[in-house]
């Protein structure tokens, strides 16, 4: 889906005049403001119910855009950027001192990402064509704390009428939000996984990327240990207890909604039920909307196979933890 020439334009015009668009990237669909603009930003936070201590992620149109935000930029940065840009990795740079403590939640150091989607892309470009900083601050399109949205339905769902624009874009191609490496330090940190893992870090750069410490690391988005919940209580369960877990929960007259990869459901079966990939690509491509249509089906408890205990699905069971933990059924 390829927005029109006057949707652009509007777009860019709301952008400029400090208020919000949200736009389709190949993660989730964001909620954006213009990042030079403080005021500007100050509406995300106001539409979400975000905390104003939680910084940003700016969104710019090339890694020629870089050294007008972050000061500081080690050589495997420029690594990263070169084999992953655009895409869904975002890299914590030393901010340049302009940089607007709103965006940064008062930290020294700023989240900069060029999104791999054509129509992010294209705002991005025109945003940035009257040679300003050009960057675009941009969480998840959706409540604070709730499930992130893949589609401009799942936005129009979450925000109603606080964004004033949404450009549809169609549905995200990656599903999950970004890998976040901390690249303001000596050694690559992975902040927050995602699509890009460990081993892709590692492959470009040489350098093993290291898991954070508690001490000094930067603050970042989707790092709270309750995020991406559904309004509906969430269990995970292993796949080995799965069915007795079922079981008894049917015993006691409470309707699940299941969320499984390795089998289906056994005939009989009274809950809803849900069959992703069990392939972790896939699945995460799918997870966030399987949730949303869950929580919106009237059952007592979201029940979800516990993900294989494998690198590769690092990212996945990373966002079914925190939302087990958001919605208070962990």
């Amino acid at each position: 889906m390829i927005p029109a020439e006057a949707d652009y334009r509007r777009a860019v015009e709301l952008l400029r005049s400090g208020e919000l668009v949200a736009f389709p990237t190949e993660t989730v669909y964001g909620l954006g403001a213009d990042a030079a603009n403080a005021e500007a930003v100050a509406r995300i936070f106001a539409a979400k119910g975000r905390p104003a201590d939680h910084p940003l992620i700016v969104h710019v149109s090339g890694d020629n855009a870089v050294d007008r935000w972050a000061a500081q930029v080690p050589g495997f940065a420029w690594e990263l950027m070169e084999a992953f840009w655009p895409g869904p990795l975002t890299l914590i740079l030393k901010k340049q001192a302009w940089v607007p403590s709103t965006v940064t939640g008062g930290q020294d150091t700023v989240g900069l990402r060029v999104p791999g989607h054509p129509v992010a892309l294209e705002l991005l470009r025109r945003f940035a064509a009257d040679g300003g900083p050009g960057g675009i601050a941009a969480p998840s399109a959706n409540r604070f704390g709730h499930i992130s949205p893949t589609t401009a339905d799942h936005v129009r769902e979450e925000l109603g009428d606080r964004v004033p624009m949404i450009l549809d874009g169609g549905p995200c191609a990656v599903g999950i939000e970004s890998t976040i490496v901390d690249c303001s330090r000596r050694v690559p940190v992975i902040l927050r996984p995602g699509h890009i893992s460990a081993a892709h870090l590692g492959a470009v750069t040489g350098i093993q990327p290291q898991l954070p410490a508690a001490a000094g690391t930067p603050r970042v988005s989707g790092s709270l240990e309750a995020h991406y919940a559904p309004q509906t209580p969430m269990r995970m369960v292993a796949a080995e207890r799965l069915l007795e877990f079922l079981d008894a929960q049917r015993h006691r007259g409470g309707r699940c909604g299941v969320v499984g990869h390795s089998q289906p459901p056994p005939a009989g079966m009274p809950h809803l039920w849900r069959l992703l990939a069990a392939d972790p690509v896939a699945y995460a491509h799918d997870l966030y909307a399987t949730l949303r249509e869950i929580d919106h089906a009237g059952v007592d408890l979201i029940v979800v196979e516990a993900p294989p205990d494998r690198p590769d699905w690092t990212a996945v069971a990373d966002r079914l933890r925190r939302a087990a933990a958001g919605s208070g059924g962990a």
